[in-house]
């Protein structure tokens, strides 16, 4: 039956989920001052991505999560606007390299919810997903995702972004 999962865990990926191997450097803790800056990190990001790669993005409303993914579409070649997929849950950006999949998980209930909506045919397909609240997946994610913190400052045009890889970085 599609979607069940027979895993231990109520909240593991199912067995036959095809991981991508990713390999990043040490986790990084970068400050950026405005959009031009923030999307060259999100460049970088996906450079070091194979197909297939889940980035899941930390931090407050406004914090620039949306901008990232802005970022990453603008590294893959895709012309269209990327908005917000707070009420769609998920928005598809087709690149003639990649499928660039934003999803919005701050509405989702239960991390089950997220199979609903698509998460493991986006795997199976190997688009390269940008998961904003990923906390809401549970232990749905791969272990291979890399996790993103953008944290406000003082300034209003100024972020700290952190990556890193192998669970959420510590604040």
């Amino acid at each position: 039956m599609p979607g069940s999962r027979s895993n231990a865990s109520p909240n593991a990926l199912p067995r036959h989920v095809r991981i991508p191997h990713v390999t990043v450097p040490p986790p990084r803790l970068l400050t950026v001052r405005g959009i031009a800056a923030t999307w060259r990190v999100a460049a970088q990001v996906v450079a070091d991505l194979p197909r297939g790669g889940v980035v899941a993005l930390q931090g407050e409303l406004g914090a620039g999560k949306t901008t990232f993914v802005q970022g990453m579409a603008q590294a893959l070649g895709i012309q269209r606007p990327v908005t917000s997929p707070t009420f769609t849950l998920c928005g598809e950006y087709a690149s003639g390299r990649q499928l660039l999949v934003h999803m919005d998980l701050y509405r989702l209930r239960t991390p089950d919810d997220l199979l609903t909506i698509g998460f493991q045919e986006y795997l199976d397909r190997q688009a390269l997903m940008a998961i904003e609240w990923p906390e809401r997946a549970g232990d749905l994610l791969p272990p291979a995702t890399i996790w993103v913190r953008i944290t406000l400052t003082a300034n209003a045009h100024t972020r700290h972004i952190r990556v890193s890889q192998g669970g959420p970085p510590v604040a």
